[in-house]
This record gives C-alpha cells, structure tokens and sequence, in this order.
C-alpha cells in the first residue's frame, strides 16, 4: 500500500508579496508590540481601518529618534491628516480621482482610491511634544525626537533580593 501523502498535491506557496507583507506585519508588531497585530485582527477600530488605499509605511530607530515615512504619492499636504491621541499616532486621508469618461472609450484604472487611516503606539521613550513631520514629493516623513536618557530593547531584572 502506498503512503498517503504521495497523493496530496505539494503545498502552494502564497506568493512573494504575501511573504514579504507577512514578513513586514511581524518586524512592525516586534518593534511596537502585538497590540498593533491583535487590533487589526479584532476589528479594534481606533487602531486600524482598511479603506482602498494603504500607505507604504517604513519605521527606522537610531539613538535619537524614531522615524515613520509614509509613501503617498499623488497626494498633497492638505489631503493628509496626522494627529496624536492616547499614545496613538494617527495618519488619515483621502486620495480622490477625477477623470472624464467621453462616449466609446475606456478607462483603465489600476491605482487605489479612497480613504485610508494607520495608527501606530508611540513608544514611551518618545517625547510627543516634539514630533515633527515634513511633507515633500508625495512623501510624509514624521520624526519622533526620543525623551533624553531613553533607550530602547529591554534589561535584566534581577529575581529575588
């Protein structure tokens, strides 16, 4: 009798992109934790809304600061909302379309449209007072200045006395 599993068709790989975001959601809840990934998953709404449109998001450390650059092209500074509540920092907006549709022709359209909002916790070891963003060529960069003295990572705590 032959091994059942030399008739189960070999597993399907879920495709580089899908990889590849996975691989991203997990750097992104190890860096601020899982409440990030639970509420995404929970429907929590105050941390995550899915619209059309979903900005590419990098976060970067040094020693003095925490930066989030966010891709969104086509858009302007005054499409773009970005406030600070709770710990949370929070980006929103809208990329509209407008194009003219005459009698016999087609359109295609492959860019994403509509509204988006991320949210992201904002370590304690920033100092929120002095967040500050710059918008250039379609590219919103937020620069979170670190509290003086604050460190990142985590220590020993020593068990017992």
């Amino acid at each position: 009798m032959a091994d059942s599993k030399e008739n189960l068709p070999a597993p399907r790989s879920s495709g580089l992109f899908d990889d590849f975001r996975k691989e991203m959601d997990t750097i992104v809840e190890r860096f601020f934790g899982n409440s990030l990934t639970t509420a995404s998953k929970t429907g929590f709404p105050s941390l995550m809304t899915e619209g059309a449109v979903r900005p590419a998001i990098d976060i970067t450390e040094n020693d003095a600061a925490i930066t989030l650059t966010a891709e969104l092209p086509g858009m302007t500074e005054d499409e773009v909302d970005l406030t600070i509540s709770d710990g949370m920092l929070t980006l929103k907006g809208e990329k509209t379309v407008s194009h003219e549709t005459k009698q016999d022709q087609s359109v295609v359209i492959e860019r994403n449209y509509g509204s988006f909002q991320r949210s992201f916790p904002i370590p304690d070891r920033v100092d929120q007072n002095a967040i500050d963003a710059k918008f250039e060529k379609g590219v919103l960069k937020v620069t979170m200045p670190k509290k003086p003295g604050q460190q990142a990572g985590e220590r020993k705590i020593k068990i017992g006395g």
